[in-house]
């Protein structure tokens, strides 16, 4: 009996392996039937040349695909580090500049012109030769003037001394009024004769209107000349400025005595000027207007018609914290935000993303108005690589 019972529970035994073995090989069949079947489904769309249905195939799997890389990347706690370069922010002045270019000018260059006509009878200057104002640069024949003046002096002093007898006896009341004021009327009529001549002869001498430089002559001695002719050219440059045009939108901005730094580079050099006049009109063709900027020429390198660069203080902020504007960025609502180091210990940290107001920009810094704070630290470089919560070195 209890060999009947023993035999009973090892064919028992043996029928449970047998049906394990059977699940495990259809188990493994099924799943070799499914993986095929995908496979042939695979090939079948292809060779189906079915575009739709391809399509629709291939966003399954993307689909399919993302899920996992989202749950890869929600088991993955591994933590990212970047090296970036930092910098401590603190309050400063912070200006704004307007940039524009303009012309080296001065008021006292032209060219001199006779007012007489005649023969040009000395050149008293040359070409680079300074002169002083109120100074005889050369002389016209006056083609008789002279003659007339010394005629014009003698009758003038005949007149005097009647008048002056005429008078006497007048105020003896000797003589009729009318010979008195005949003798006045004479006296007066040849002072305004040798007035007159004396005028005329002014204009046969070539002045000098102001101080400066003979930059050239124009005539030699001995020809004729004429009021229209050019003689020479004066140039004074101590007094010079630049004039340019500004946009009328810096109307109430740009004041008599506003700061301005002027680059010459034909010289590669910088001048510190100032305004010294606004116009008071706009051009209605392009909208701006003029204004003059004095420039001190201490070592005489200026010339007219130079080229130079301005750039005018228009605003100025103080105690204001700055950054380089490159650090600032933009989110998809169009929210501006820099990195700062948070838990800052040694050359480690944390990145943290800080939303920002930012204010005017000028020479690749840009003022924050909200945001920072004196002594925070901001990420300068590397910050296109990093984002919030991020392990920083630097």
């Amino acid at each position: 009996m209890k060999s009947i019972t023993y035999k009973s529970r090892t064919f028992n035994k043996n029928i449970m392996s047998k049906k394990i073995l059977l699940l495990s090989v259809l188990s493994v069949f099924l799943l070799s039937c499914s993986g095929n079947e995908n496979s042939k489904d695979t090939e079948s769309l292809i060779s189906s040349k079915d575009l739709a249905g391809i399509q629709a195939k291939r966003a399954e799997l993307q689909a399919e695909i993302t899920k996992l890389d989202e749950a890869i990347a929600s088991l993955d706690k591994k933590v990212e580090e970047a090296l970036v370069s930092v910098t401590t922010v603190k309050d400063t002045v912070f200006n704004h500049y307007l940039e524009v270019q303009g012309n080296i000018e001065t008021k006292e260059n032209l060219i001199i012109y006779p007012q007489f006509s005649g023969i040009l009878t000395s050149l008293n200057v040359n070409a680079g030769q300074r002169v002083n104002k109120g100074q005889v640069l050369g002389t016209i024949d006056d083609g008789g003037l002279s003659q007339q003046l010394a005629q014009a002096q003698s009758q003038l002093a005949l007149a005097k001394t009647t008048f002056e007898r005429q008078k006497r006896l007048w105020d003896q009341k000797i003589g009729s009024e009318i010979q008195y004021l005949q003798a006045q009327t004479n006296m007066v009529s040849q002072q305004k004769v040798v007035s007159q001549i004396n005028a005329q002869l002014s204009k046969t001498r070539i002045i000098a209107p102001f101080s400066g430089v003979i930059d050239e002559t124009l005539i030699e001695r001995g020809q004729v000349v004429g009021p229209g002719q050019g003689l020479m050219r004066i140039v004074n440059l101590n007094n010079m400025y630049v004039s340019t045009s500004v946009p009328e939108t810096y109307i109430g901005k740009l004041k008599i005595g506003t700061a301005v730094d002027v680059f010459l580079s034909s010289l590669n050099k910088s001048y510190s000027g100032k305004i010294r006049q606004v116009a008071n009109n706009i051009n209605p063709n392009n909208r701006s207007f003029a204004i003059e900027v004095s420039v001190p020429n201490k070592e005489n390198l200026l010339r007219p018609n130079q080229v130079a660069k301005l750039r005018i203080t228009d605003y100025t902020s103080k105690n204001v914290i700055v950054v380089p504007t490159n650090v600032i960025q933009e989110d998809a609502q169009k929210n501006k935000f820099v990195f700062i180091v948070a838990n800052a210990n040694g050359k480690t940290g944390i990145a943290k993303k800080v939303m920002v107001e930012a204010g005017q920009s000028s020479n690749n810094v840009t003022e924050i108005l909200s945001g920072l704070s004196t002594n925070d630290i901001i990420v300068t470089e590397g910050v296109n690589t990093i984002s919030d919560g991020m392990k920083l070195n630097f």
